[in-house]
């Protein structure tokens, strides 16, 4: 019934918009601004080549203004909401669309032409170019008018030398090193930006070696570009006149003074002081032991102050997870000499979170396999458990959960109960000291222990009891790394009724990846994500796991067989190895527009014991965060097709090797609603062959064996969270005889046609 809802509202909105126009709305006496476009010209293609041209194009787009109603298809409907929305008498629904979405119209009239062609050439000074020359004309016609810019640029003023003027002061030797890693080059081409990067360079390379005071504004560059003919300059960098002379020397760490339990009433005076390794910590009763905290902070008394040690000692305590704010103050002592330099007090301000909580959800949660329903969510935590920093998680969870938009799947619904504790100590409990050779953060011990009871109605109960030790921690902004050398759990199946029964009974290969099982190995997480980064152009995002399970116990107990399991407890163990790879590329076009690409491959390789990944281990393909345009689980094995589309082929339709491919475009609407035009491919496959499955073993087809789907998508994105709804359409089916999977007809208005090739998907959340 849901599907059916959504099966046409973009059509009836863009039929609605379409039949609307804004022209009959512009006032007498006014144009409507269309944009501008920009042309730029060269002769001397030896030194203004294409690469330099996209840089320039880019920069002086910047500068051309206003910038014009925006438009998705063509429409613009924005300024349409505003233009219904300030009518007279203009009801509920226009004045709603106003708010939300209306743009206040943008006119010719405001378009000040020869200021724009003078910031133009000014942009062009600032990039090397003089003595360009600009032209501007108007383009349109009756209630639209645009304009056409045009530069004309010529040789660029090229760098002959950089030098520092002055030597007599200790930190211009300094300076005179830093320079050695310049990127301002003979052959560097004049530009101010470059000029203004290498002052910032310079200033954080000198707070690197303790010169506390120094700002980036303290230097000035000049150039000589009198040498016109040869179209050159001279570059010089000097510090300003009457630079104070504690901006000029080094300072040196002094007293480090810690306060664990710091509030803003305090009297710090009264309180017992603590020292450990010189720092003093200073606490009214015993809130965090010194001799752990100590661990955290990476300034010593003595040391040339750092900006980074100052920068990474505020990351690692704030990683924690104690501290609602870690504050880090210096305060001059004495006065300053040139020869001896300056000294610096430490003051270091913790302000401890609450130290326990308890917390009650009710969630509505929607998954990537199409169940959606209640939970709810009940959370202990106790922070500084032992005056350590560690913290103590326990949650226990009711959830009850209904399937949609599953095609013929009808009927699946579970209860989903669990209870889980987790015990995390912020520093690494390992038998040698290796902490210390963690700069940016220390890594957390985690320790867990769960049980799980998920009830599928009508088919089965699987139970599952979990336990892992492990480390996680961030070596860097981007980088994040999980390993959990021990990792146990023991699935177990029951209350299995007469129909589940009879699908077991039809594959083998299923029955044994549900049998009990005990499963225990390693597993290992590494992420590389930039896609945070909003000021980045290219980003990307690498994420790699591994997962092993009874390798050290199959080198002890010898060598398995399917017919002749070794046991474990008197229980059966999953012997598998599983790797996966996520890269993703994104690429900002605009400001609003991202071009997203995703590439996915997972391998398991089942051996000994077993003939197949454990159920909970396997890959599926289909459904909104996989290949759109087929519903979940729907897709595979290879060119494998279940006779019937039922409760039997959901679980049948999974397999040992996935492989996906996706490209999005996605690009703005009104304020709070993006839309996207995406194409995905993929499927899973068989490691070994299942004649209850024919079709579905990896081969030299796979290729061909690709479903392909393609559609269009609405997201309301309102920064804290993200609502998607994606329509798909197949373009090729690789169930289908080879030669005849592509699509080769289109039939919205056909009833059944749809119903076979319309796909809507409902998420929270970007897919990738």
């Amino acid at each position: 019934m849901m599907s059916k809802c959504f099966k046409y509202p973009m059509i009836f909105l863009l039929a609605a918009l379409s039949s609307c126009g804004v022209g009959k709305y512009i006032p007498e006496g006014e144009q409507l601004y269309t944009g501008a476009t920009l042309k730029i010209t060269t002769e001397d293609k030896e030194h203004v080549n294409e690469k330099t041209l996209e840089v320039i194009q880019s920069r002086l787009h910047e500068m051309i203004r206003p910038e014009p109603n925006s438009k998705f298809l063509g429409m613009r409907i924005g300024l349409w909401a505003h233009y219904k929305g300030t009518q007279e008498k203009p009801g509920f629904f226009n004045r709603f669309m106003n708010k939300k979405f209306g743009q206040e119209p943008v006119y010719f009239s405001q378009v000040n032409a020869s200021k724009t062609e003078e910031l133009l050439l000014n942009r062009l000074e600032n990039n090397g170019f003089f003595y360009a020359s600009s032209s501007s004309e108007t383009t349109g016609k009756g209630k639209f008018l645009g304009m056409a810019y045009q530069v004309d640029v010529s040789r660029p003023y090229l760098m002959e030398k950089l030098t520092l003027e002055g030597d007599s002061l200790p930190i211009q030797k300094q300076m005179n090193e830093i320079l050695e890693d310049s990127e301002l080059q003979p052959g560097t081409r004049f530009e101010l930006q470059a000029f203004k990067n290498e002052r910032t360079r310079i200033d954080e390379a000198l707070k690197l070696r303790g010169f506390y005071n120094f700002n980036a504004d303290y230097l000035i560059f000049e150039a000589d570009t009198n040498n016109y003919d040869e179209r050159k300059f001279d570059l010089f960098l000097r510090l300003k006149a009457g630079v104070p002379k504690k901006a000029i020397v080094p300072y040196t760490v002094n007293d480090i003074r810690v306060y664990p339990n710091y509030t803003v009433e305090e009297e710090v005076s009264s309180q017992d002081t603590t020292f450990v390794e010189d720092i003093a910590f200073i606490q009214d009763e015993l809130t965090f032991r010194p001799d752990l905290l100590e661990k955290y902070i990476l300034i010593k008394k003595g040391q040339i102050y750092s900006s980074e040690q100052s920068r990474f000692t505020s990351n690692r305590l704030s990683s924690i997870g104690n501290y609602r704010y870690v504050n880090l103050r210096y305060e001059e002592v004495d006065s300053v000499t040139l020869d001896e330099g300056g000294r610096l007090d430490a003051d270091i301000y913790l302000s401890p979170l609450k130290k326990r909580s308890v917390r009650a959800e009710l969630q509505g949660i929607s998954k990537s396999n199409n169940f959606i329903g209640p939970s709810i969510l009940l959370t202990y935590r106790n922070r500084n458990l032992f005056k350590g920093g560690e913290t103590l998680n326990i949650s226990a969870n009711f959830g009850y959960e209904t399937q949609i938009a599953g095609g013929d799947r009808t009927g699946l619904s579970t209860y989903d109960i669990g209870l889980s504790g987790d015990l995390i100590f912020p520093r690494v409990i390992f038998p040698s000291q290796i902490q210390d050779r963690f700069r940016y953060s220390v890594p957390k011990t985690k320790i867990s222990l769960g049980v799980q009871s998920i009830n599928r109605i009508g088919l089965y109960r699987l139970n599952n009891v979990s336990t892992s030790y492990g480390y996680y921690w961030n070596a860097n902004r981007f980088v994040y790394h999980e390993i959990n050398p021990i990792s146990l759990s023991v699935v177990s199946l029951s209350d299995v009724t007469s129909d589940f029964q009879e699908i077991l009974d039809d594959n083998p290969f299923l029955a044994k990846s549900f049998e009990q099982q005990f499963i225990a190995g390693l597993n290992y997480t590494f992420n590389y994500n930039q896609l945070g980064d909003k000021f980045r152009k290219h980003k990307i995002f690498t994420g790699f796991s591994l997962d092993m399970a009874g390798n050290l116990i199959g080198a002890f107990d010898g060598k398995g067989t399917i017919e002749e399991p070794n046991k474990i407890f008197g229980m059966e163990y999953a012997q598998y190895v599983r790797g996966d790879l996520d890269f993703r590329y994104h690429l900002k076009l605009s400001e609003d527009q991202v071009l997203a690409t995703r590439l996915f491959g997972g391998v398991g390789v089942p051996y000994g014991n077993s003939i197949s990944l454990p159920y909970v281990k396997q890959y599926s393909a289909g459904g909104p965060n996989s290949v759109r345009a087929f519903r979940i689980r729907s897709l595979g094995p290879g060119s494998y097709r279940p006779d019937s589309i039922n409760n039997q082929s959901y679980f049948e339709q999974t397999g040992d090797i996935r492989l996906e491919g996706n490209i999005e475009y996605r690009f703005p609407i009104v304020p709070y609603l993006k839309g996207a035009l995406f194409v995905d491919a993929g499927n899973v496959w068989l490691m070994n062959e299942n004649e209850a499955l024919p079709g579905g073993k990896f081969s030299g087809k796979w290729a061909s064996e690709l479903g392909v789907g393609t559609g269009v998508g609405l997201r309301i994105d309102i920064e804290f969270f993200v609502i998607r709804f994606d329509f798909a359409s197949p373009l090729r089916k690789p169930w289908l005889p080879e030669g005849e999977r592509w699509q080769n007809e289109f039939k919205p208005f056909d009833r059944d046609w749809r119903r076979e090739n319309f796909i809507f998907n409902f998420a929270i959340g970007y897919p990738f």
